[in-house]
C-alpha cells in the first residue's frame, strides 16, 4: 500500500544542507563504500539543468543504498548555469557535459559514457529508498526475459497542494495505468527518473531519440519490446518507491489541471 506521508527515511534527505561541507564528504564517503566498489556493473544516469537546489538530497539517497552489485553514479550536466557541476564533484560523483540542450540529449549521452551492463534511469529532483538499486536492477539480472523495469512513485509537495491531495491523485493514477496496460501500451507507464534496461540493448534501438509527439522513456521502452528484447516488468515492492517533487505538475498548472489531462488521455478526448 502506498503510504500516506512522507516516510522519515525519506524526509531526512529533504534536510541536507548543500553548503555544509561535511555533508557533501558524507555523500561522498558513502558513494566510495557502498556504491562503488570495483568496475561498476550497474550505471545510474541523471540528467541535470540547474539543480542546485535538489541533486545533493538526490544523490544523498542513492549513495546509502544498500547493494552487492558495483554501482556507478553518472551525472549529465545539460549548460547549468549555478553550482550544480560543483555540487555533484564535491560529492565524488562523476559529471559530464552535454552541450545539445534536452531531456534525449543528456540521457543518449549518460548511456554512451556509462560503463556498467545495466542502466538505471534517475532525476536530480528525486528521494530514492535505501532498496531502489536492487530492486529495480534484480528482475534483469535473474532473467533475459525483462527488458525493462519500471517502479512505483510519490509526489514531494513543494508548492500548496497538500500531501494527501497528492495521495488521491497517485491512486487515480494508478488505476489509469492499469487500464494502459490492457488498453493501450504499458510502455506509457515508464518514466525516466524511475526504469532500467541493458546498456547494449539501449543503444542497439538508438538510445532515447524518439519521434515528435512521444516521450524518450516510455518510446525506449517500447522499442526494446517491440524489437524482442523482452517484457515491461512494473516492480511493485513497497521498499522500491521512490519520491519526487511535484513541480512538474506545478509548472503545468496545479494539481486540478493534472487530473484533467489525465481523465482527457484515459479516455483519448481531445484537448
Amino acid at each position: 500500500m502506498k503510504p500516506v506521508f512522507i516516510p522519515t527515511y525519506i524526509s531526512h534527505y529533504l534536510h541536507i544542507n548543500r553548503q555544509d561541507s561535511s555533508a557533501l564528504l558524507a555523500v561522498k564517503n558513502a558513494y566510495q563504500h557502498n556504491l562503488l566498489k570495483t568496475n561498476p556493473i550497474i550505471s545510474i544516469v541523471i540528467p541535470a539543468y540547474n539543480e542546485e537546489e535538489n541533486i545533493v538530497p538526490t544523490l544523498a539517497s542513492l549513495c546509502n543504498n544498500l547493494v552487492d552489485s558495483s554501482v556507478e553514479i553518472i551525472v549529465v550536466n545539460n549548460n547549468s548555469s549555478d553550482n550544480t557541476e560543483e555540487l555533484v564533484k564535491a560529492c565524488g560523483v562523476t559529471c559530464i557535459l552535454e552541450t545539445k540542450q534536452g531531456i534525449t540529449n543528456a540521457r543518449n549521452a549518460g548511456l554512451a559514457h556509462a560503463k556498467g551492463k545495466y542502466i538505471l534511469n534517475a532525476d536530480a529532483d528525486t528521494i530514492y529508498p535505501r532498496n531502489w538499486i536492487d530492486e529495480m536492477s534484480k528482475p534483469l539480472l535473474k532473467t533475459d526475459k525483462i527488458a525493462v523495469t519500471y517502479g512505483r512513485f510519490s509526489f514531494i509537495p513543494t508548492g500548496n497542494t497538500g500531501r494527501i491531495a497528492y495521495y488521491f491523485y497517485e491512486t487515480l493514477a494508478d488505476i489509469t495505468r492499469l487500464y494502459n496496460n490492457y488498453k493501450k501500451t504499458e510502455a506509457v507507464n515508464v518514466y525516466g527518473f524511475n526504469s532500467g534496461f541493458r546498456r547494449e540493448q539501449g543503444l542497439l534501438v538508438d538510445g532515447f531519440n524518439h519521434p515528435p509527439g512521444t516521450n524518450e522513456d516510455g518510446y525506449l521502452a517500447l522499442k526494446l519490446y517491440n524489437k524482442g528484447f523482452g517484457k515491461m516488468h512494473r516492480v511493485s515492492n513497497s521498499n522500491a518507491i521512490v519520491w519526487t517533487t511535484d513541480r512538474r505538475i506545478q509548472i503545468d498548472g496545479g494539481l486540478f489541471k493534472a487530473v484533467g489531462k489525465r481523465v482527457k488521455r484515459l479516455f483519448n478526448i481531445g484537448n
